[in-house]
């Protein structure tokens, strides 16, 4: 099955699309939602079953499956149910790549019945878009397709998630958010909502500091402070960090902390390389905006601070780095990594970065 070619930010923009949809109550007969990040198709899922029906007809016409506890047969005969004293009869289906015989889903969606709304919800991969099935999920209804956003597109997802709250979020906020819990968007948008409703009346800015008090993330020690430590070569603060990251190793992954250091570094030598073509090749330097979309940062502050920190950085020590930080990828992984554990691993990463 061909991969697709859809990004993160064209799920984004297709979830927004939908959700507007859904709250002017434009409905299709079908509603696929399928793809690696369930954070997506929960919230449509739970939009779409809190829209469609009042909460007295929810109790007559909405009824909800799984895939693993039914087959295609016993839905099928769900679906072609006329509604009992309402508009719509609706069926959810969760857990639909468990269903086995997805495919027999046909036999309905090449016929839906205008009175019936079926929501599949088929996470962690895609259905096979060569099937009949997709073919005329897609025809007669909504197919939503939910990517599972990059490291580096996590950021600009939160402050837009933020934005939409009517709040604004400081850098450093942002950073320990994405560090202490990566790429899963679920848990962040759990914990900015614990967060927010938390706020005092009249908060404009989520800071670092309300993230310290209310998420229990440590200002102080997380992988934004390791990373400034290691650019700015502050052996002493980095070992610190280091030693606080192996007391408490399950707050603080070692891949997630490769992972930043590794982003940092390539940014500082995408800049330097910028730098060198416009020294020795007369390639004119580009300015922030250009370099904001090449980096694929959010606010022009960051890349000042990058610029400042490539300045202090040699190519061709950052590039063994960069090589340093793949060998320890492995590491983290279990590939060569000895008897060492993940504190001991970070300690010898980051001696052998301070003596490039």
């Amino acid at each position: 099955m061909a991969k697709s070619t859809l990004k993160f930010k064209d799920s984004v923009a297709a979830f927004e699309q939908l959700k507007a949809q859904i709250a002017a109550r434009k409905f299709a007969p079908i509603y696929l939602l399928m793809g690696e990040e369930s954070y997506f198709i929960d919230v449509l899922c739970d939009a779409l079953s809190s829209s469609i029906l009042s909460p007295a007809e929810q109790a007559f016409n909405q009824i909800t499956v799984y895939g693993k506890d039914s087959d295609a047969g016993q839905i099928v005969n769900l679906c072609r149910q006329m509604p009992m004293m309402g508009s719509y009869e609706v069926i959810i289906l969760k857990e639909a790549q468990q269903l086995r015989n997805i495919e027999k889903l046909s036999h309905y969606t090449s016929k839906p019945q205008a009175s019936t709304i079926l929501i599949i919800c088929h996470k962690e991969k895609n259905v096979d878009k060569r099937s009949a099935f997709y073919k005329q999920c897609a025809s007669a209804g909504v197919v939503f397709e939910s990517i599972r956003p990059r490291d580096y597109e996590i950021g600009s997802w939160l402050t837009q998630f933020v934005a939409q709250k009517g709040l604004r979020i400081n850098d450093k906020a942002r950073q320990m958010l994405t560090d202490h819990l990566g790429c899963d968007i679920s848990k962040i948008s759990n914990e900015l909502d614990k967060l927010i409703v938390s706020l005092p009346q009249g908060t404009t800015e989520v800071t670092d500091v309300e993230v310290e008090m209310k998420v229990g993330i440590s200002k102080e020690f997380n992988n934004f402070e390791l990373c400034n430590a290691v650019a700015t070569k502050d052996v002493a603060r980095a070992m610190r960090i280091a030693d606080h990251f192996a007391r408490n190793p399950k707050d603080n992954p070692l891949l997630l902390t490769i992972m930043a250091l590794f982003g940092q570094f390539r940014d500082i030598f995408i800049v330097n390389y910028l730098r060198w073509l416009n020294k020795y090749k007369g390639v004119p330097f580009p300015d922030d905006m250009e370099l904001m979309r090449t980096l694929k940062k959010s606010n022009v502050f960051v890349i000042k601070e990058i610029k400042q920190l490539s300045a202090q950085w040699n190519n061709r020590k950052v590039f063994n780095i960069l090589g340093l930080l793949r060998q320890y990828d492995g590491k983290s992984k279990g590939i060569d990594a000895g008897a060492s554990n993940d504190g001991e691993l970070l300690r010898e990463l980051l001696l052998k970065i301070f003596m490039e």
